[in-house]
């Protein structure tokens, strides 16, 4: 190899280095459950629930107890984000537009929901690589449906809850609850 491919091969090196990766909540874009695209930082200041949901799991009313807490701290800061997922057992078969409906019709959803994405295996979204690598069990996949992330004013994960805490339990309102402030 020539001196000049070798300099050129290094200058193109330089150039491409990866992106920095993620500190905060605030570096992720993701599309709404409309198909469009919303970067997280819109919920600077705010107190975050994340949980990877599904429509046909024996978890699924969870919806109600999310919505009930949702409803209780909106006006404090807080807001529970919802993203699909089809990884466990086939549980999240439907469209966007079929979740939507069914989390509107049988549980009164008005949380942010996101599109379908991937919380587990080599197709993983971005955002739940971040969310579990940050957490305080990096190595462990997500266990199932309705997995939960809180994560702070400042954009930073605080704790993850497994997918058996529900949105009612005194553990999970007090981590809330001190999150707020």
């Amino acid at each position: 190899m020539s001196i000049a491919a070798i300099l050129a091969l290094t200058s193109t090196t330089m150039m491409t280095s990866p992106e920095p990766a993620p500190k905060s909540l605030y570096d992720f874009t993701m599309a709404t459950i409309e198909g469009k695209s919303l970067k997280l930082d819109k919920y600077k200041g705010k107190v975050v629930l994340i949980v990877n949901v599904a429509s046909k799991c024996g978890l699924t009313p969870q919806y109600k107890g999310l919505e009930e807490l949702y409803k209780e701290n909106k006006a404090k800061g807080f807001v529970v984000l919802g993203f699909p997922a089809n990884n466990f057992g086939g549980q999240e078969p439907g469209s966007n537009e079929e979740i939507s409906e069914f989390c509107a019709r049988n549980y009164g959803v008005s949380f942010p929901m996101f599109s379908k994405i991937s919380v587990k295996g080599s197709d993983r979204a971005e955002l739940y690589n971040w969310l579990v690598s940050s957490s305080d069990r990096p190595n462990d996949e997500i266990e199932w449906n309705f997995a939960k992330f809180l994560v702070g004013k400042d954009g930073k994960l605080i704790k993850r809850f497994g997918p058996q805490e529900k949105p009612e339990s005194p553990a999970l309102k007090a981590a809330i609850t001190k999150a707020l402030g």
